[in-house]
């Protein structure tokens, strides 16, 4: 069997060819990027990202989004060898809660075992010539062949999962992925979970895992890495678990330190949510937290998410706007010599995986409403680790017979879809963070813009006070499209 595996990771063949891909998912990538002084980019290595999205029997469903370094072997293998041990007969609607989590946690820990399996030939060779060498420092095969095999056996990566059965939704992470569900609601709110917490050197919980094996959290702590990746649980990666007593950090632990171990969320239904799910690698969260601040990362991507489905026709064609658009904030912080710049001289891959539940997409050139149009409304953003000012450009649909609240038509009571001066539209995310029983839950301020302070909102001599949205743009291409009834007055908008 081992053998078996080592071939199929040697070819271009995939266990899982025949399986049916999910249409009801897109994927977005981008290749790393270092920035010289010039503010080009150039990409550092291949990209080491994996994903998967299939559909299996019986109201099955299967993503994931791997995150590699040092390669892509371990994300590669990952991504093929966990959906042949789900997809293959192993799940079915008759499954309790118990089950599905007890074979997700068996699925990771036999792609664990077999991806060392693959290497266990090339460590062995390895440790071999490593001996050989000592007497013979300078044989230069040896150490060339020795290179070679550093660079067959290292790597690893981190995964987090979504599994879907039954209209249930189960998430499996393992690392520093992010998994977040957007739920409209009935009141036209938005309320966005992060599914967990990342399993890194912050993460009180894992470091009060690791103490008790004896390892010193506080230093841990301190370095923010361990073998040069802030996770504190990975797939793969032979260095921290059969080495670890080598590496300074993790040489007190009375056994193996870092985990392959999933953390299991769920089971959430599914029944009559409207919304969709993000499954995002490192890279992606690490890019945009390092351009505006990590405060508000979760609700600036479902806004983009949110922004795109309303104007793409594909959901793949949504998924890689928003990694575009990241891809560009971070690139625009870097070049601008803002306060964040420094944060921005470099990002790692980055993937994105939409997941549509009951969530409409455009219609060609429609809107979801299908009939209106899209008018872009910029929004100011702002954080409390920078002084400069951004904004987030949302898509305000203007229905021609009809309104849209959350992706839905209901029934409008203005004539023509005239937008009311006095009114402007609003958008509300709601954050939540879900954590496991140890851990304590958290939510956010529940906006996704910050109140003004009072200092802001003093009216003027009129007893106006300043406009928060500008919608000088929308009013303008709103004019342009009704001339013969509007722009003939000066153009809608508060006079």
């Amino acid at each position: 069997m081992a053998a078996q595996r080592r071939n199929l990771m040697q070819s271009h063949q995939s266990w899982t060819d025949d399986l049916p891909l999910c249409q009801m998912c897109g994927v977005g990538t981008a290749p790393n990027c270092v920035y010289g002084p010039d503010g080009k980019g150039t990409q550092s290595h291949t990209n080491e990202d994996g994903h998967l999205r299939f559909r299996g029997e019986d109201g099955c469903f299967l993503y994931g989004v791997f995150n590699g370094y040092d390669g892509s072997r371990v994300a590669s293998f990952a991504s093929q060898c966990l959906t042949a041990e789900l997809l293959l007969g192993q799940l079915n609607s008759s499954h309790t809660d118990n089950d599905v989590r007890r074979i997700l946690t068996q699925a990771f820990d036999v792609v664990e075992k077999s991806y060392f399996e693959t290497i266990d030939d090339a460590l062995a060779e390895k440790a071999h010539l490593s001996n050989y060498l000592l007497p013979h420092n300078e044989n230069q095969k040896v150490q060339e062949r020795l290179k070679e095999l550093e660079q067959e056996v290292s790597g690893g990566a981190t995964a987090v999962v979504a599994l879907i059965l039954n209209n249930k939704l189960f998430i499996a992470n393992v690392g520093t992925n992010r998994a977040l569900l957007c739920k409209s609601s009935s009141d036209g709110q938005n309320q966005v979970l992060q599914i967990g917490r990342p399993h890194s050197t912050d993460n009180d919980d894992e470091l009060q895992r690791l103490a008790a094996l004896g390892v010193d959290s506080a230093r841990v702590r301190q370095a923010g890495q361990i073998a040069g990746q802030s996770s504190t649980r990975r797939l793969g990666d032979y260095r921290v678990k059969f080495n670890y007593n080598e590496i300074d950090l993790l040489s007190a632990a009375k056994t193996k330190p870092v985990i392959a171990e999933p953390e299991i969320h769920g089971s959430q239904s599914l029944d009559s949510v409207t919304g969709f799910l993000l499954l995002m690698s490192e890279g992606l969260i690490n890019a945009l937290e390092s351009a505006h601040g990590p405060e508000q990362a979760n609700q600036e991507i479902v806004a983009m998410v949110a922004a795109e489905l309303a104007q793409q026709t594909s959901l793949e064609a949504a998924a890689q706007s928003v990694v575009d658009r990241v891809k560009r904030l971070h690139h625009d912080v870097y070049v601008s010599g803002r306060q964040r710049a420094t944060y921005c001289s470099r990002h790692e891959d980055m993937t994105l995986l939409i997941r549509t539940l009951n969530y409409p997409l455009a219609d060609g050139a429609l809107t979801p409403t299908q009939g209106g149009r899209i008018y872009p409304v910029s929004v100011p953003y702002s954080n409390s680790q920078s002084t400069s000012k951004t904004s987030v450009t949302l898509s305000l649909v203007m229905p021609s017979q009809s309104t849209l609240t959350n992706g839905t038509n209901t029934a409008s009571t203005l004539e023509e879809g005239t937008p009311t001066p006095g009114q402007s539209p609003t958008a509300t995310l709601q954050s939540t963070n879900t954590q496991t029983q140890s851990s304590s839950s958290s939510s956010g301020d529940g906006s996704l813009f910050r109140q003004r302070g009072s200092q802001a909102a003093q009216p003027d001599e009129t007893g106006r006070v300043p406009p928060y949205v500008d919608f000088s743009q929308f009013y303008l291409l709103w004019g342009s499209d009704h001339s013969d009834s509007q722009s003939t007055q000066g153009g809608l908008g508060p006079q």
